[in-house]
């Protein structure tokens, strides 16, 4: 039977939007499938970085996260409750002059409307209830369940698994984890009006982190601490919680925040394990938290999941037009493994919350080390064509090498600091 699509994409947040906005612009025959509702929103902490703003911009999305009021972030305030705040100005490179926290309606609408904009079929209120498979068993599409209980087959050269931790793509290939994380924080989050911010704002103090990050219409602010700490304050109360974790981890912040006015209720997560799964086998892949997730702490869900749309559209493109399917995709792997794998281990110490702020300031400047090593990859990518059918890969620049890091240790000029597009703090996506 022939396929009606040439790729299905499961899950239509950030990671599947992406990769079907990229995959339908070179002219791929694509179906994205979302049970939200269209525009629906989801807690996050919002923060882009660098590569995901880059990203945007490539992609010609980020003059619409502008028009839609995001605010300009060109100032990052790092507090330690051992010294006085650090004050960073972000430095314009690769044509990105300021980062951006858009809320997930904004960020997440535009890359779907974009998507089908671009010839995309889009489903939203359509769960995808399991794999469909050839005689060989290879994945050959997914069955969907409509809002009105209907059920259709939409069968696909390529399965894209974009959903989640969750993942009934990586739950039915039954895809094995390669690399399993230990460490995990548990966060408290809320977002306030009348809370003016610099900036993003990171605060760190006694084995706990919180930030201010502003969004479209307030400032979203988080706080993190090891999961058995959280659980323990809880049991007085999660207001209670929220404020001693706050005046724990940034006694600046709490003035403020007790004189804005509360935009949401208090929301919580109690964290889970990072992992890196593999993410490619006959028929299908897996993007975003499916198959890599990492702790919120360092701030890079979002952003990963941009890199890698980039990445596994280059090879589905690859592998439609001819290229080695298995060989193919296990490149995208490696590419991906490479470019994660010096930012999941800091990611790792950072959560584990077992640093004093000396170690802490060298594990933030390890971020900024693979943060830097990712632009340097992204920025060597060609542009894309965003019209007219085109299946040819483009050209794939060199992977960073261990050791690369201390290049750029080096060469930042803040003494013990990370950049400010590079920071850590916290991303849930």
């Amino acid at each position: 039977m022939t396929p009606a699509y040439d790729v299905v994409v499961v899950g239509g947040r950030v990671a599947g939007a992406s990769t079907a906005l990229l995959l339908a612009q070179a002219g791929v025959k694509v179906a994205l499938v979302d049970r939200g509702r269209r525009g629906s929103d989801i807690v996050s902490t919002h923060a882009l970085m660098r590569a995901g703003v880059l990203q945007l911009l490539r992609w010609g999305i980020l003059p619409d996260v502008i028009d839609a009021g995001t605010p300009p972030v060109r100032k990052v305030v790092f507090h330690y409750t051992d010294r006085q705040p650090v004050r960073v100005i972000l430095r314009p490179s690769a044509g990105v002059d300021a980062l951006y926290a858009p809320r997930r309606h904004v960020i997440d609408r535009l890359l779907v409307d974009a998507a089908a904009a671009a010839g995309a079929e889009v489903l939203h209120e359509t769960t995808a209830t399991e794999l469909l498979r050839d005689p060989k068993g290879r994945v050959a599409g997914v069955r969907v369940l409509g809002r009105r209980g209907d059920t259709a087959n939409l069968r696909a050269s390529f399965t894209v698994g974009a959903d989640g931790l969750r993942s009934t793509v990586a739950a039915g290939v039954a895809a094995p984890v390669l690399r399993q994380g230990m460490s995990e924080g548990a966060f408290l989050y809320r977002y306030f009006e009348d809370l003016p911010a610099e900036g993003y704002e990171w605060g760190y103090g006694d084995r706990a982190a919180a930030g201010l990050i502003p969004t479209n219409d307030a400032t979203c602010v988080f706080e993190a601490t090891a999961p058995a700490a959280l659980r323990r304050l809880r049991r007085d109360g999660s207001e209670e919680a929220f404020n001693t974790v706050l005046a724990t981890a940034a006694p600046d912040f709490v003035e403020r925040v007790a004189v804005a006015t509360p935009a949401s209720s208090l929301h919580g997560w109690a964290g889970a394990p990072g992992f890196l799964r593999r993410c490619y086998g006959p028929g299908w892949a897996l993007i975003g938290d499916a198959g890599y997730f990492k702790d919120p702490i360092t701030t890079h869900g979002m952003s990963d999941a941009m890199r890698d749309a980039e990445l596994l559209t280059e090879a589905l493109l690859g592998v439609l037009s001819g290229s080695p399917e298995a060989a193919t995709l296990a490149a995208y792997e490696r590419t991906r493994d490479s470019l994660s794998s010096q930012l999941f281990a800091v990611t790792e110490a950072v959560a584990g919350f077992d640093w004093d702020l000396d170690r802490l300031r060298l594990l933030l400047r390890e971020v900024n080390s693979a943060m830097a090593d990712e632009m340097d990859y992204l920025q060597a990518l060609p542009e894309r064509r965003t019209s007219g059918p085109d299946l040819s890969p483009p050209s794939r620049p060199t992977l960073p090498t261990r050791g690369s890091e201390q290049k750029h240790v080096l060469n930042d000029d803040l003494a013990g600091e990370p950049l400010p597009d590079r920071c850590a703090s916290r991303q849930h996506v």
